[in-house]
């Protein structure tokens, strides 16, 4: 069985946001309007692992979908959540990377050449381990957003 190396994109400049499904659906809009007011790219950040990933619908049950299976679809419902929190913010641009990697690692590794990280809070007493491990070792400023209530 070989190894699959994780090829990171290549973020330079702009506001990057790592998001799971709708619970991040207010540090999106967050990171929308911190790319409109800044007059920059937003990079939404889809991170994922056979453990945490939903099932493409069409996969039957039962059988294990490709690794491409998984990031074909999460690519789709990450992109139709980005294009659904726009709002009046149509002309932004928008680039959608979903990358098969721990969350902390991947969006740490992403904030080297970001302008600002956008992460979700995890709607406890404290910022929850994604978060906290974001702004103890990313290489930009990180804003943490609370989750709807």
């Amino acid at each position: 069985m070989g190894t699959r190396t994780v090829e990171l994109p290549e973020i330079i400049g702009g506001v990057v946001v790592g998001v799971d499904g709708l619970k991040s659906a207010r540090a999106l809009r967050t990171a929308i309007e911190e790319a409109n007011r800044r007059d920059c790219a937003l990079h939404v950040v889809r991170e994922w692992s056979l453990r945490t990933a939903p099932r493409p619908p069409d996969c039957p049950p039962g059988a294990v979908p490709a690794i491409e299976e998984y990031e074909q679809w999460l690519a789709k419902v990450t992109d139709k959540l980005a294009r659904e929190q726009l709002g009046e913010n149509q002309n932004l641009e928008i680039n959608v990377h979903v990358v098969h990697m721990r969350s902390p690692e991947a969006l740490i590794a992403l904030s080297e050449k970001a302008e600002l990280l956008v992460v979700s809070h995890s709607g406890g007493r404290s910022p929850g381990p994604i978060a906290d491990q974001c702004v103890r070792c990313a290489k930009c400023p990180v804003l943490v957003v609370r989750p709807d209530p």
